[in-house]
């Protein structure tokens, strides 16, 4: 018994606590940052309408306002993460969360297309936050339990997820549409002061970087440098297929419920909300079991199968104009994003050291940005030229590929 209890106190002493302040502000921006993101959803088509001419072209201009956003994250996110990296995370948080405030206002006063896309730039120029929050909790997590905390931001960003649309959704119904913009700046604002109060710092001194040299602040040398990474490439080869089509079709979901169903922005925030139920449900009820019995890639590719068949469900739904195809499809493929992402978090952060968190994450959100520039260009031309149906079975095609990348034997560490 005496050898047990000294077994059990070395284990405890062996791991690092965790700061509780730390980890709930982390989880209280990733819930905020989950609404602010997603309340705008349903209402973007119907903000784009009164400056397009021509109707046809609304969902491509819908697509490109994404992509514009995923170009300024692409060159922006490997610089916040280098600065993080040298400063600490809690300056680059606190000033990428202004951003997004500031970018949502932006667009939520509009008055001529061109502002509506210079809001979206100074979100993207701010939108590292994303990185930096994941190397904020590599900094604050045993690397044994990082897929978990990363399983938990999942679930914590999936309640936001659903509360967002929704919320957006009847903002918009009683307010306007532009109404979920103000909201979302409201709430982002009120997060920075909250940080600025309460958020410690999770960097410790030692663990800094000592100087940013100018290929660390080089978009596309970060990105070869990550993808360098022996045990990690075909990972990110394969999220990149993933990615592409999930910029895609999240890009024109909105358009496509509009065009497919003639869906106002309520039940369209309703249906949004999908993906965030099964973030909930995933991470508290599923992911458990799968940590238990299944390695991180194994995961991963579990998730990627799953989305494989929501896009097969969403393509059905075009074809047929049938919705209840869609909402199965949602269902499908909302369980396989969840699962996708802590597990691919988790394979990324234990490819690094400390001082290292916030370039790899940084490269791979640039990698991420990347996909997310090509995804809604690619799927709203898809849209237009070939028919509704025709991003989801890119989404088929893709992911497919994809899985046949990651099962190949590699030493991705899990």
């Amino acid at each position: 018994m005496f050898k047990s209890k000294l077994h059990n106190q070395n284990h405890q002493d062996s791991e690092p606590n965790i700061d509780k302040h730390a980890l709930l502000f982390g989880l209280i921006s990733v819930f905020l940052i989950g609404i602010s993101f997603s309340i705008i959803t349903p209402v973007i088509p119907f903000i784009v309408q009164p400056y397009i001419h021509n109707p046809a072209n609304q969902a491509i201009i819908v697509s490109l306002l994404m992509s514009v956003y995923a170009v300024c994250m692409f060159f922006s996110a490997p610089v916040l993460g280098a600065l993080s990296d040298r400063y600490g995370r809690r300056p680059l948080l606190l000033v990428s969360l202004l951003g997004a405030a500031i970018g949502f206002l932006v667009f939520g006063l509009g008055g001529a297309l061109w502002v509506l896309f210079a809001g979206r730039i100074i979100e993207g120029i701010t939108g590292g936050s994303i990185s930096t929050i994941f190397a904020y909790f590599a900094d604050i997590t045993p690397r044994q339990q990082r897929t978990k905390y990363f399983g938990w931001i999942s679930a914590i960003a999936g309640f936001g997820s659903i509360m967002g649309p929704s919320l957006g959704g009847v903002i918009a119904a009683n307010f306007g549409n532009t109404a979920p913009l103000y909201f979302g700046a409201i709430i982002t604002l009120l997060n920075v002061i909250y940080g600025f109060f309460f958020m410690p710092e999770s960097l410790e001194e030692e663990n800094r970087l000592k100087e940013i040299t100018r290929a660390r602040l080089n978009p596309f040398i970060q990105l070869f440098n990550v993808l360098s990474i022996k045990n990690l490439n075909r990972l990110l080869l394969a999220a990149f297929l993933l990615w592409i089509p999930s910029g895609s079709i999240q890009a024109i979901l909105s358009q496509f419920t509009i065009d497919s169903f003639n869906w106002k922005p309520a039940l369209i925030g309703l249906v949004f909300s999908i993906m965030g139920v099964q973030d909930i449900v995933s991470q508290g009820l599923i992911m458990p079991k799968l940590l238990l019995k299944f390695s991180d890639k194994q995961i991963a590719i579990i998730g990627m199968t799953a989305e494989i068949i929501g896009y097969g469900f969403i393509a059905i739904s075009a074809i047929f104009s049938a919705y209840i195809f869609f909402i199965a499809g949602m269902f499908i493929y909302g369980f396989g994003d969840s699962i996708f992402g802590p597990s691919f978090n988790g394979m990324v952060s234990k490819a690094a050291d400390a001082s290292e968190q916030g370039r790899i994450q940084g490269g791979s959100q640039s990698i991420q940005s990347l996909a997310r520039i090509i995804g809604p260009i690619l799927g709203g031309q898809l849209y237009v030229l070939l028919g509704h149906a025709a991003p989801a079975v890119m989404g088929v095609v893709l992911l497919t590929v994809a899985v046949g990348i990651l099962s190949k034997r590699t030493h991705i560490s899990s």
